[in-house]
């Protein structure tokens, strides 16, 4: 349930959860760039069963990488022919104590298709990123 505010939420305390119990720096992500929460000319005709007007949008996940291998199993399955099961993928944002979750999106019937990573620069010493595409097919926000 999102709490009401008298200020505006930084953007900056938020958690993934990508429905595979993961936790700690398997779980931490650096950035999550939101699609377009578009809804279809005529929401009668959308084309997933469950009436949404969303399909075919992508959420994009981007973390630093530690040795986690959970993004890449998950896709890894997907892209041999072996379709994982679908999850519920949510974003929570955190109050400053980062502790209590104020807002949330669902991301349902959710599954990765790409997964790229940032170059290798000698010379530069940044911080290698990994990026996950997820499509899914509902957003609910809570």
């Amino acid at each position: 349930m999102a709490l009401q505010s008298d200020r505006p939420y930084v953007s900056a305390n938020f958690l993934v959860d990508l429905g595979d119990g993961a936790q700690g720096a398997a779980a931490g992500f650096a950035e999550v760039v939101f699609p377009v929460f578009a809804v279809a000319a005529d929401p009668r005709r959308a084309d997933d069963a469950h009436g949404s007007a969303t399909t075919g949008e992508r959420l994009i996940l981007k973390r630093g990488v530690t040795g986690a291998l959970n993004v890449y199993a998950w896709w890894h399955k997907a892209r041999n022919g072996k379709p994982p099961q679908r999850r519920t993928v949510q974003v929570h944002l955190l109050a400053e104590d980062h502790a209590t979750v104020v807002f949330s999106w669902r991301f349902r019937h959710a599954r990765p298709v790409s997964l790229t990573y940032s170059p290798l620069h000698a010379l530069d010493g940044g911080v290698l990123i990994e990026t996950l595409e997820v499509e899914f097919e509902r957003v609910e926000i809570a």
